[in-house]
């Protein structure tokens, strides 16, 4: 099982992960953060995932395997 985290104390909602994979991540109006929408991540999602780590400015998210 593969999952996404968000830091709360690192995420700024850029939402550069939001353009790269929009099932995956949202930052809902108002909001300070962005959230990961699905609990268990498929395969077709990992490398659009892994992208949005990498491109993340603040480093906030972080992929767990396992």
């Amino acid at each position: 099982m593969t999952s996404v985290t968000v830091d709360p104390g690192r995420c700024t909602a850029y939402g550069i992960c939001v353009g790269i994979h929009p099932e995956v991540f949202a930052v809902p109006p108002g909001s300070p953060l962005t959230v990961v929408t699905r609990d268990v991540l498929t395969e077709d999602d990992l490398e659009d995932v892994r992208e949005a780590v990498r491109a993340c400015p603040a480093q906030a998210l972080r992929l767990v395997e396992g």
